[in-house]
């Protein structure tokens, strides 16, 4: 049994039904944020399912210098304190830097480590202090194990209100794999796991000055992941993946989505 977090309205963990931690992967602009939160909002809703809304004001490990990385940390957080204001649902977003921590904290409910950044001391260290709910995604680069040390960090510094998410481990070439072994090791810590399931079948640089990304596969390796017992799911949604400025090829339309949830809520009730 994992610890059960209070983030905002929602409980996740200690035995507690699927999360959904869900959005676009970075805000384009106020409207379009506003209208995917609202339809996320309007579906986990209709299945009551816990929802966590997630966007990047700003994603700062790009392929290519050209690619777009959002609005910046200041229009961002403003953005997503309308979200959280306006439909009072938690919110989510990345922090890349010391810097960010402080005005980043005063609005998110959830501190997000991106994956490459998860040996960062100072950077886990300072997330941690904020008190909030920090939720640190396992590196590409580390075995499960390994994040029994992440924790450590957080936990040494008075807080544990800690998430560790999966997505996926670097198999070269452009590609990711997941080990399902890995939700049983770092669910072992005492904390809620969730599987970052639309990161994980990304295929990195796999479009030259772009990630790719087989999103065929996100339901399959969802629903493995379900069966071990996680705590929550992460995907990255769009209106209309095709159009999306950030990971579009990875991403879940969200008319896909409703029907997708169902199916992993039951496989989860079967399993608690």
């Amino acid at each position: 049994m994992t610890k059960e977090l209070t983030i905002g309205s929602v409980k996740m963990g200690g035995g507690r039904p699927l999360v959904l931690i869900a959005g676009p992967c970075v805000i384009e602009s106020e409207e379009a944020t506003l209208c995917h939160a609202e339809r996320l909002m309007t579906i986990c809703n209709g299945l009551g399912m816990p929802l966590i809304f997630k966007s990047s004001y700003d994603k700062a490990n790009r392929t290519s210098v050209n690619a777009f990385r959002g609005p910046g940390m200041v229009e961002g957080l403003r953005i997503l304190a309308k979200v959280k204001e306006s439909l009072g649902i938690p919110v989510l977003s990345d922090i890349h830097s010391i810097e960010q921590v402080a005005p980043a904290a005063q609005v998110l409910d959830v501190l997000q480590i991106p994956a490459f950044l998860c040996r960062q001391t100072d950077l886990v260290i300072a997330a941690a202090k904020t008190g909030k709910v920090v939720n640190v995604k396992k590196g590409q680069f580390l075995a499960p194990w390994d994040m029994r040390n992440v924790v450590g960090k957080v936990a040494a510094s008075g807080n544990e209100n800690i998430i560790l998410t999966e997505r996926g481990a670097s198999f070269g070439y452009n590609n990711l794999v997941v080990d399902m072994r890995s939700f049983p090791v770092m669910r072992s810590y005492g904390y809620p796991v969730v599987f970052d399931a639309t990161h994980s079948v990304q295929l990195p640089g796999g479009q030259g000055e772009s990630s790719g990304g087989q999103r065929e596969f996100v339901e399959t390796l969802s629903r493995a992941a379900v069966a071990t017992g996680i705590d929550g799911i992460f995907m990255e949604v769009h209106e209309d993946p095709s159009c999306a400025l950030c990971d579009g090829p990875n991403s879940i339309p969200l008319a896909e989505l409703p029907a997708l949830l169902k199916r992993l809520q039951a496989l989860d009730a079967v399993v608690r």
